[in-house]
């Protein structure tokens, strides 16, 4: 299975990542909803949880959005 946690998404913002989850509140809501998504689909893709294909897909597009969001911000 492939890692999306975010330090292997984004390696080169490591330091702005830390940065931002103490310092943003902004960056920190979008960083645990991305980290808890994420969580989710993992145990659905590893078999520990079963779930309908439409709910992971919805999981997936979710994560995806979260992504774009906090990549956004870790541009700025």
């Amino acid at each position: 299975m492939e890692k999306h946690d975010l330090l292997h998404e984004f390696p080169q913002y490591k330091e702005k990542i830390h940065e931002l989850k103490t310092q943003n509140q902004h960056f920190r809501k979008f960083f645990d909803d991305y980290n808890k998504t994420n969580k989710h689909i993992h145990r659905i893709e590893s078999g520990a949880e079963v779930a309908i294909d439409e709910h992971l897909n919805e999981l997936r597009t979710h994560r995806v959005f979260l992504k774009d969001q906090l990549y956004s911000l870790l541009q700025q």
